[in-house]
């Protein structure tokens, strides 16, 4: 009788040790939607939305031109203030009330001319890590880009160009610890290798378009070179005329069979193990 109730022990034991491990192996989906906007659902299902230009985007799903279709939405991120990255960011912190974390300055500018009210405009900087909601973790890196905020004044109808602050990336820590790596716009420069190393995201969201940020082959390059990261998706690129790279040509310039290229459609989700690396 005592040998049957340790055995029944051990069982309950393992059962309650195996729970918490199915619940830290959901994996985490990752949603494009176009440009830079992605929705990133966390192992604990919460949803992160960056660079938010949908209902003007051309590669926008059409379900997704309807803000209302993305959800309930705990993480609001934006890395600049071009209108194809910010253009439906305030729209979105006003229907989920929640935060739109972005450079400090420009959330300066977004509150001077009265687009979010401060409780919906944070303000932080490179190397800055905010927590938006309890198991997200957030630090904003270093890009090597422009930014600006097009403005329409309602009393003159008239287009104004304001302050945008410096452009960041973004460093998204899950609840599992797995690592998104956001570049938001940027060029080539050097401590894309510091940021790699020093923060060891798992996947890394990278523009490949050219003319406004890299193009397949300096996005190569930084994937194969500087950043060596296990996990890439492709984005900005393909909505813009301007921005001419393709994924046919970034695919084609990655030499490093140890680099997972995950091509994308609009609307197409990647899955990817919280294990980190599967």
């Amino acid at each position: 009788m005592k040998k049957w109730a340790l055995q029944c022990f051990a069982a309950i034991a393992v059962t309650c040790s195996v729970l918490p491990l199915q619940a830290q192996t959901s994996p985490v989906q990752v949603q494009w939607l176009g440009q830079s906007a992605f929705k990133i659902t966390s192992p604990a299902g919460k949803v992160i939305i960056t660079d938010p230009w949908l209902k003007a985007n051309p590669l926008t799903p059409p379900e997704f031109k309807t803000l209302e279709n993305l959800g309930k939405v705990d993480v609001l991120l934006v890395t600049h203030g071009h209108l194809d990255h910010f253009a439906d960011a305030p729209a979105i912190a006003k229907l989920n009330n929640v935060p739109m974390y972005a450079p400090g300055d420009m959330n300066a500018s977004v509150v001077a001319l009265g687009i979010l009210p401060p409780a919906l405009a944070p303000r932080f900087n490179k190397s800055g890590t905010v927590e938006p909601t309890p198991g997200i973790k957030v630090t904003a890196v270093h890009a090597e880009h422009s930014s600006v905020i097009n403005w329409k004044n309602p009393s003159t109808q008239q287009d104004e160009m304001h302050v945008g602050g410096e452009p960041v990336g973004f460093i998204i820590e899950l609840e599992n610890g797995f690592k998104i790596y956001h570049m938001g716009d940027t060029g080539l420069f050097g401590d894309m290798k510091f940021i790699a190393e020093y923060y060891k995201p798992d996947l890394v969201l990278m523009p490949i378009g050219g003319n406004f940020t890299m193009g397949p082959q300096d996005a190569a390059y930084a994937a194969t070179e500087l950043l060596k990261i296990p996990h890439v998706i492709a984005m900005h690129y393909g909505a813009n005329p301007l921005a001419k790279g393709t994924l046919a040509q970034f695919v084609g310039f990655m030499k490093n069979p140890r680099i997972k290229v995950h091509p994308l459609k609009p609307g197409e989700v990647a899955s990817f193990s919280t294990t980190q690396g599967n």
